[in-house]
């Protein structure tokens, strides 16, 4: 009998949104259960889906090529980290000249650097990079701006995020992002 694994679906987010989640967590005690980000909004994301413009690239491995990336929403920036296990985004993020409009597909990532009291770092591991056109990024923003609506009126756990970050109205992030498109 076979098992089939399924993907989770990729949560739209403004960076404005992600930047401000820290909290991570699994819903069982499975060896291979899904991590995932609490959004201030109440999402869980265990994958994410986010466009923008990359701006900058550096490859900052040593023995291996890793690139980080910055890849900016009208809402904020995006922090993009991709090495070996990622070969075909590596290969788009070292091909692409910036500024350039791409799509990301990844897994959202937590860090706390060394001697930072409490702050947490939150990033996209990429399962793909796609360059992609202006009327594709305005697509998108139109789109996650409903979905981060939706959120904010209702999230699935809306009371913990409330709990974990306290209040924070992100509409203010929505019309920011929409006000990019006029």
């Amino acid at each position: 009998m076979s098992t089939e694994m399924r993907r989770e679906v990729a949560k739209r987010v403004f960076a404005g949104e992600f930047r401000d989640a820290s909290h991570t967590f699994k819903e069982s005690d499975e060896e291979r259960a899904p991590t995932y980000l609490l959004l201030p909004t109440g999402e869980k994301a265990n994958r994410v889906f986010v466009v923008g413009t990359l701006t900058e690239k550096e490859d900052i491995g040593t023995e291996s090529e890793y690139w980080k990336a910055r890849v900016v929403d009208p809402t904020g920036t995006f922090l993009v980290y991709a090495g070996q296990y990622q070969p075909e985004a590596v290969d788009v993020i070292r091909d692409v000249e910036p500024p350039e409009y791409v799509a990301v597909v990844g897994k959202p990532d937590t860090y706390e650097p060394d001697g930072e009291d409490g702050d947490v770092i939150t990033s996209v591991r990429p399962e793909s990079v796609t360059v992609v056109d202006a009327d594709t990024r305005d697509r998108w923003i139109a789109e996650t701006a409903e979905r981060t609506l939706e959120r904010i009126e209702g999230g699935d756990r809306r009371e913990e995020a409330r709990d974990v970050y306290g209040e924070h109205d992100y509409r203010r992030v929505v019309t920011e992002a929409l006000e990019n498109l006029e």
